[in-house]
């Protein structure tokens, strides 16, 4: 069947995507894509945790200050303000899905009563961060999953990579509404069209733009790309996360050290044993992920070093063995026992804080499509994202979206769906130059690394930029000519995103947060005790239509 009909399509199986899910099952029929297998997604991989207020010595007050100053002035407080006080009730969500957190205990046991264990990571003042161990990510993942294929209202399709989005304004249609998708099913090598009544982007970022990266190989920037091709805005792509600790061996593919080490009283030392976090900021390896990647990035480059390390071999080995059991296993398979000394670590692209630009509902420009997750902008992270801060932030923004969707259901649920027309591949033949697209891949992330990674220039952008845009016209001849392949679907995706981080960072002319140039002084950060009062800017937009475009999206070249 290459037509299939839902009340809801959601493409991505991450946390935020299957909590959406299992929120909508309760109104109608959902569809999910995943484009490998339904846990190979982003969430599989968080090891630190979700961050919350659930200790009686925090405060909303306090969660809502550390976010805004990671931020660097560029987070929404409303965003802010609704994504922190809802917290708690996310927490409650997932423990009723079977999330399993760690619980305090003496032996370090989980028991029934116990409080949950709270960890403490770079950004926060407060031990405010749950944690299933250090496997977080895979415990929520799998626990989703597993209410989501036995729910009789979700059908799930794996290897389907989306496409593209079908909307009215491309069929010639009064109504600009999402219609639904086209997806690429890799089993059959053939492309199938999914209709529904509300689309949801949960498709993740885009870390794979890089050359080095603790994102898994499905974060190619589907969704925000599709968003893009299909009209909505995209914003603040230049704050890109880079992750200071991920593992430095050569059989470690993207293998994330959890900010937690470092929060438990790991330190980061150069090769020749000697600290240097606190030549960077008063609070040293506890400082915004930002200032320990560069800081890192600075020392590898000044001394020639390829790595550095971290160090918690201090600790007793019990401890280190109970909280970071995954890690502490990975590293000894690879010969590397951090009970007795230092790991190598380096710095790589890790989070998307930019994206398809949505309200507090998750609602997009388009009517009848929502985002939500890391492939969007909401507002909550503005310049640089605190640790934690997303597995909440998919989880409150899901059950948003769910809520909105419900409140209009009984309008939605009357909408016909109309006829969709199946993908044309009638003018298009079998590729006889696959070399074309695995070059390309290469080039692309190799330049991007170089040229817009965790310190740029001027110089470096306006070359990144000439690559980009002659990557773009070879693609996109190659894309019009040839059948699909889940490499052209995926490499067609990150040049675009390439060139909106590209763009997002030619036009903020001065450093602040994620985004720091060599041509411009750091931006002076306002006072701790006007942070909270002060106006929040409009995000800042790139690459728009004005004339297609809401009317806000006129100014949106404007620098700063």
């Amino acid at each position: 069947m290459t037509q299939y009909a839902s009340d809801f399509l959601v493409i991505g199986s991450g946390v935020a995507g299957l909590t959406a899910a299992l929120g909508l099952a309760e109104l109608g029929s959902v569809a999910v894509l995943a484009k490998c297998g339904l846990t190979d997604t982003a969430t599989l991989w968080a090891q630190g945790g979700i961050a919350a207020v659930m200790a009686d010595t925090d405060s909303f007050a306090a969660h809502i200050q550390d976010t805004l100053v990671a931020g660097a002035g560029l987070c929404h407080a409303d965003v802010v303000s609704h994504v922190v006080q809802h917290g708690p009730q996310a927490i409650r969500s997932l423990v009723s899905q079977g999330v399993a957190f760690t619980r305090e205990h003496a032996e370090g046991l989980a028991e029934e009563g116990d409080t949950y264990h709270l960890t403490r990571e770079g950004g926060h003042s407060q031990r405010r961060v749950l944690h299933a161990a250090d496997a977080t990510g895979r415990a929520i993942e799998i626990s989703l999953a597993s209410r989501a294929r036995s729910h009789p209202n979700i059908r799930i399709f794996e290897q389907h990579l989306a496409v593209d989005l079908i909307t009215g304004t491309k069929l010639g249609l009064p109504d600009a509404a999402c219609l639904g998708a086209y997806a690429f099913d890799k089993q059959r090598q053939q492309v199938r069209t999914f209709a529904a009544k509300v689309t949801i982007l949960a498709t993740g970022g885009a870390g794979k733009v890089y050359l080095y990266t603790s994102n898994p190989d499905v974060a190619t920037g589907d969704g925000i790309s599709m968003a893009y091709r299909a009209g909505c805005r995209i914003s603040n792509m230049e704050f890109i996360q880079f992750h200071p600790t991920c593992l430095y061996h050569p059989q470690a593919k993207s293998f994330l050290i959890t900010e937690a080490v470092r929060g438990e009283g790991g330190r980061l030392k150069l090769i020749n044993g000697e600290p240097f976090m606190q030549r960077y900021d008063p609070r040293a390896e506890l400082a915004p992920r930002d200032i320990v990647a560069r800081a890192i990035d600075a020392e590898m480059k000044r001394r020639g070093d390829d790595h550095v390390l971290l160090d918690i071999s201090h600790k007793p080995a019990e401890f280190i063995k109970t909280h970071f059991p995954n890690i502490y296993q990975r590293c000894l398979q690879l010969g590397l026992d951090m009970t007795k000394g230092p790991i190598p670590v380096v710095p790589a692209a890790h989070y998307t804080c930019g994206g398809v630009m949505v309200d507090l509902q998750g609602r997009t420009d388009l009517p009848r499509l929502y985002a939500i997750g890391e492939v969007t902008h909401t507002g909550l992270h503005g310049a640089n994202r605190l640790a934690s801060n997303s597995l909440l932030e998919c989880v409150v923004y899901a059950e948003s979206l769910c809520a909105d969707i419900g409140a209009q259901w009984d309008h939605l649920s009357r909408l016909p769906l109309p006829a969709l027309p199946a993908w044309d591949e009638s003018r298009v033949t079998d590729s006889d130059e696959e070399v074309v697209v695995s070059h390309n891949w290469d080039e692309l992330r190799r330049f991007m690394w170089d040229y817009v990674g965790i310190v740029r220039s001027n110089k470096r952008l306006a070359r990144a930029k000439r690559r980009v845009d002659l990557l773009k016209a070879e693609i996109d001849e190659y894309y019009s000519h040839f059948r699909l392949s889940n490499d052209l679907i995926e490499l067609r995706n990150l040049v675009l995103v390439a060139d909106l981080i590209i763009q997002s960072a030619q036009a903020r002319h001065e450093s602040r947060g994620l985004h720091f140039s060599l041509d411009y002084a750091p931006n002076a950060l306002p006072p701790l005790d006007t942070v909270m009062q002060k106006d929040w800017p409009a995000p800042r937009l790139v690459g728009i239509d004005a004339a297609a475009a809401p009317a806000t999206a006129a100014s949106a070249a404007a620098p700063g």
